[in-house]
């Protein structure tokens, strides 16, 4: 299923299928839509193909989507929630989905706290509900060790293939992995420094026990930047949240691992949020 870009939208995006429940997919800091195409794992196209809306868009100052001053996650959250309000008023869209994957996770959660009424379901893919005590030395120390190559002149480029390497699992698919790579050298480097920046000082642990929505989070076995441990917690934190370990994963896994990724989501989707009820 070929998706259509669209560009006259808060924020730029591709759309595959349709229907009133739309399933919203959010990148990484190394992302872009093009995390959710048919170069990739083709989540976009797998969503749709059960019969929701699947839209993944470009956060701002990736791709089509113009920059956000100041790049914060409040903006970002502010950003999508004007996606959400579009796709309700244009494609009378009455259902929402979150999927957010690693940043893209902490927007949602950004997202769910402040405009709770958006959302009705969350999925939340390799990330957390805080980057460590704001300020801290490992913000720092996590800061210089992203930002040295790129103050070196590297280029998000020559970056991108060691970035996706140091993500992925120790046995991942090469080919899978240079895909990821691929998506992540299209990042602009400047958005990339401010997406950095945006998520060290990111904390919504005080808001999980808050959360009324149902949300399945996803970790994946060798993710070492969202450790399994890390959103068991988070999981346990959210009142009926479900919790799913993908074995032989790391940190991309929908783009590495895209076949035990898109069966756990669409479990998730079908029994919480089915196209049918939608009809009924």
């Amino acid at each position: 299923m070929t998706p259509t870009p669209i560009t006259d939208a808060p924020l730029a995006h591709l759309r595959w299928g349709g229907g009133d429940t739309a399933v919203v997919m959010l990148h990484g800091v190394g992302g872009g839509c093009g995390a959710w195409s048919d170069d990739t794992g083709d989540t976009g196209a797998v969503v749709a193909g059960a019969g929701y809306l699947a839209v993944a868009p470009d956060l701002p100052g990736y791709g089509a989507s113009p920059p956000i001053e100041p790049y914060d996650m409040a903006g970002l959250a502010g950003a999508v929630a004007a996606l959400l309000a579009w796709l309700h008023g244009r494609h009378h869209v009455r259902r929402t989905v979150l999927v957010g994957h690693s940043m893209g996770g902490m927007v949602a959660q950004e997202l769910v706290a402040t405009w709770p009424a958006l959302v009705q379901a969350l999925v939340l893919s390799g990330t957390s509900p805080a980057f460590g005590k704001p300020g801290g030395d490992w913000q720092r120390r996590f800061l210089a060790e992203r930002l040295a190559p790129l103050d070196a002149g590297q280029g998000m480029a020559a970056l991108a293939p060691g970035l996706a390497r140091g993500m992925a699992a120790p046995d991942a698919d090469p080919a899978r992995v240079e895909r990821c790579a691929a998506v992540m050298a299209r990042v602009p480097e400047a958005t990339y420094r401010a997406a950095l920046r945006a998520i060290v000082g990111f904390d919504r642990r005080a808001d999980l026990a808050r959360i009324a929505v149902p949300v399945l989070c996803l970790a994946g076995e060798h993710d070492r930047n969202a450790s399994p441990a890390v959103m068991a917690r988070m999981a346990q934190a959210i009142p009926g949240a479900e919790y799913v370990c993908l074995g032989g994963v790391g940190h991309l896994a929908a783009m590495e691992a895209p076949a035990p990724f898109h069966a756990a989501l669409l479990d998730f989707l079908r029994r919480h949020v089915p196209v049918a009820a939608a009809h009924s």
